[in-house]
C-alpha cells in the first residue's frame, strides 16, 4: 500500500502511517529498530532495495531523507515537505516513509526525522554515498546508535579511510569493514590450526579498494608484522599470504566466487567466498549495535601509512618492538570441501591506470 502526501508535516505522516497499518490489517508495531538512509534522487532506489531486503531479517521502519534544495533562488527560499508512505508487501516486513525535504528544510532534516523516529527503539544512520566528514557530528547521525557509511563510494576511498579514522566515535563503522568479515573468519580459523608464529603477510587486491586497505591494516595491527600491499587487477579482494616458518598459509580467489585455502602439510580446500550484495552487508551491520572496537583499532593503526608509490607495492608496517598476537575470535564459517590441487603462488600484476573505478570486495 502506498500513500502520497504533498506539502505535509511530521504530525500527518504519524497520521497516515497508523491509517496505512489499520486498513491492512496490522495495528501493532512490530519493528526493532529505525534506519535512517540519507541518500539522494539517482541512489534511493538502490538504498531502499537493499534496506528492504535487510528488513525481512530486522523488521525497521525506513526513513529515506532525499534532500531537495533546489537551484533557483526562489526554489531554495521554498521549504516544503513530500513524503511516500509505504506499507505490506511495498515495504518488505516493516515500513518505509521517502521524506523528501524542498528549499530551506533540507538542512533541518533532523526536525522532520525525529517525531518520525520509533519510541525506545534503536536508530541506525546509513550514507549509501556523500557521507559527512565527522558522521557522529551530523545533525542526523547524533541521533543514532550505529552510523554507517561506505568508502568505496567515496572520489579518493583510501583517503575516506583516513577521515574515518581521525572523526571516530564509537559507534562508527564503514562497510568496506563488513565486506571483509569472511576473510578475517576464515583466516582467523586457519591460524587456530598452525601454531608457527607469522613472519609477515601479503595482501593482494584492486588498486585503491578500501577493503584491502583495512584488511591490510587489521593484520599489521592483530600479528604485529610487516604487510605488503599488492596491487592486482581484481575482482575486489583476490589473495591474501601469511608467511610463517612453516610454510604459507594462502588464501587465494581470482573470481570473486570461490577461494582456495592452502597450508602447509594439508591438502587445500575451496571455501565460498563470494561478493556480497549491499543487503547482506546491512544486514550483518544490524546484527549489532554497540561499538566495534577492533574496526576503530584497525582504522586508526596505519592510517599515515597508507600512501601509495608508483610501484604496485605500499608496505604496513608494526612496531619492531611489538610482541606478537594471536588474530581475535571471528563469525564461524562453514567447513570447506577438500580438494587434491596443489597450492601455486600468484604473481602480481601490474597495478591499473589511476582513473580507474574501485569495486567492492
Amino acid at each position: 500500500m502506498k500513500i502520497d502526501l504533498t506539502d505535509t508535516t511530521s504530525s500527518k505522516i504519524n497520521s497516515g502511517l497508523i491509517a496505512a497499518r489499520r486498513s491492512i490489517g496490522a495495528g501493532a508495531v512490530g519493528m526493532v529498530l529505525t534506519l535512517v538512509i540519507v541518500t539522494d534522487e539517482g541512489s534511493a532506489y538502490d538504498a531502499l532495495k537493499a534496506a528492504g531486503e535487510a528488513s525481512r531479517e530486522h523488521p525497521s521502519r525506513i526513513l529515506a531523507v532525499i534532500s531537495r534544495p533546489g537551484r533557483s533562488p526562489r526554489a531554495r527560499a521554498e521549504a516544503r515537505l513530500d513524503a511516500e508512505i509505504r506499507v505490506g508487501s511495498d515495504a518488505g516486513t516493516g515500513e518505509t516513509v521517502l521524506l523528501r525535504l524542498h528549499g530551506e528544510l533540507a538542512a533541518q532534516a533532523q526536525s522532520v526525522v525525529l517525531p518520525l523516529l520509533l519510541p525506545d527503539a534503536p536508530v541506525v544512520v546509513w550514507w549509501p554515498e556523500n557521507a559527512p566528514d565527522n558522521p557522529a557530528k551530523d545533525p542526523l547521525g547524533a541521533l543514532a546508535q550505529r552510523r554507517i557509511t561506505d568508502a568505496v563510494s567515496a572520489e579518493s576511498p583510501v583517503e575516506q579511510l583516513a577521515n574515518r579514522a581521525a572523526s571516530y566515535s564509537p559507534g562508527d563503522t564503514d562497510l568496506a569493514w563488513t565486506r571483509i568479515t569472511p576473510w578475517r573468519s576464515m583466516l582467523a580459523a586457519a591460524l587456530d590450526q598452525r601454531h608457527s608464529k607469522v613472519e609477515s603477510a601479503v595482501v593482494e587486491g584492486e588498486s585503491y579498494n578500501p577493503s584491502a586497505e583495512l584488511l591490510a591494516l587489521w593484520l599489521a595491527n592483530r600479528l604485529k608484522v610487516k604487510v605488503d600491499r599488492v596491487v592486482t587487477e581484481g575482482p575486489g579482494l583476490t589473495a591474501v599470504r601469511l608467511r610463517t616458518a612453516g610454510g604459507d598459509v594462502t588464501l587465494d580467489r581470482n573470481d570473486g566466487l570461490l577461494a582456495k585455502l592452502s597450508m602447509p602439510d594439508q591438502p587445500d580446500r575451496m571455501v565460498a567466498l563470494k561478493r556480497r550484495d549491499t543487503a547482506e552487508l546491512i544486514a550483518e551491520e544490524l546484527r549489532r549495535l554497540d561499538p566495534d572496537d577492533i574496526y576503530a583499532s584497525s582504522v586508526r593503526f596505519g592510517v599515515e601509512k597508507l600512501h601509495r608509490k608508483n610501484s604496485t607495492t605500499e608496505v604496513i608496517e608494526a612496531p619492531d618492538d611489538a610482541d606478537p598476537v594471536k588474530l581475535p575470535p571471528a563469525h564461524p564459517v562453514a567447513s570447506p570441501t577438500r580438494t587434491k590441487a596443489t597450492p601455486k603462488a600468484a604473481a602480481p600484476k601490474p597495478a591499473p591506470k589511476s582513473g580507474d573505478k574501485p569495486s567492492t570486495s
